[in-house]
């Protein structure tokens, strides 16, 4: 069984520690084994790629390369920043995550 990771695909995120320390990016992936996740316009790496079935022209790509699931944190739109998360449950019996500062709950 894998770790947890405290974000989720389709998350706002904001980075809070490297080179891309501060940008805003929405969860493109996430490997809880690793512990890893990807974000859309961060650590953008150059790959060479030979043609093949999936990849016709081949060439130099750029694209997303995986950071630590520890470097990035939940983007709350009321605050304005990146902040930490609770999890909370409603009376519904459901879970929520929530903002720790200013303790507004986070969709989906």
């Amino acid at each position: 069984m894998g770790n947890k990771v405290h974000v989720k695909k389709d998350d706002m995120v904001m980075v809070n520690s490297g080179k891309s320390k501060g940008v805003k990016g929405k969860v493109l992936s996430v490997f809880p084994k690793e512990n890893r996740v990807i974000v859309e316009g961060v650590n953008v790496v150059t790959k060479h790629m030979k043609p093949s079935q999936k990849v016709q022209q081949g060439g130099i790509i750029k694209q997303e390369g995986k950071i630590h699931a520890s470097n990035v944190l939940l983007y709350c739109d009321s605050c304005k920043k990146g902040v930490r998360v609770g999890k909370k449950a409603l009376e519904d019996g459901t879970k929520v995550r929530y903002c720790k500062k200013c303790g507004e709950t986070f969709n989906k």
